[in-house]
């Protein structure tokens, strides 16, 4: 497996760029592609209200369906993704696209990005990571909103007291999706949503 391969060498994230790679090649599919937006971000943006103006970043936009959809919504939107490959085929897919795509590491963001976002949307990407790097992770996502900013995060739901998987998706407990309500983050919102995966949905908004 890709992502237990990274793993054994050290480099945890190496194996997002090889899979979309692959993907490129017809080899495999990506298996969290979607050909529309998550139902839980459809259903808390247009909870936002009009756009006017706010900026919006997408955590690991993948091959962009939600960037899409928050683009056309009427947001100025940057989406990120580490592997090359991802951005480039989301570039050739929507070539009109509103949306700023970017090659950019969750894990080491450009300084400039640092509380620079109104919306910030982060769905199964923290979750792909060991369980390890989840500290760094979900700091990074919180260093994103800006002041008055709100924050969605998407994660499979893991029982409190059942163990981490072997491999990822690392899910998560009530206790670690709370834990993006640092940085002046304050939960406003959690709940569970079956699309079909049993996952939190957790809203936040920095004051």
């Amino acid at each position: 497996m890709l992502a237990a391969r990274a793993l054994s060498r050290g480099r945890p994230t190496e194996w997002f760029e090889e899979l979309y790679a692959a993907g490129d090649r017809g080899e495999t599919t990506v298996p969290w592609n979607r050909p529309a937006a998550a139902p839980q971000l459809t259903e808390w943006l247009a909870g936002l209200g009009a756009p006017d103006g706010r900026r919006a970043v997408v955590v690991g936009c993948g091959l962009g369906a939600d960037a899409e959809f928050v683009g056309a919504a009427g947001f100025a939107t940057t989406a990120f993704d580490i592997a090359p490959t991802a951005v480039a085929t989301v570039r050739r897919r929507f070539p009109d696209s509103p949306v700023d795509y970017r090659v950019a590491d969750l894990l080491a963001l450009p300084d400039e990005w640092a509380g620079a976002f109104d919306v910030v949307v982060e769905i199964i990407n923290v979750q792909a990571l060991p369980v390890s790097l989840r500290p760094t992770a979900t700091a990074a996502v919180a260093s994103l909103v800006a002041p008055g900013g709100n924050l969605l995060v998407v994660e499979n739901v893991r029982e409190d007291g059942a163990p981490p998987s072997e491999r990822p998706p690392w899910a998560f407990t009530r206790a670690e999706v709370t834990a993006f309500a640092e940085r002046g983050l304050e939960l406003v919102s959690l709940k569970q949503t079956s699309t079909p995966t049993l996952r939190w949905q957790a809203e936040y908004r920095l004051t």
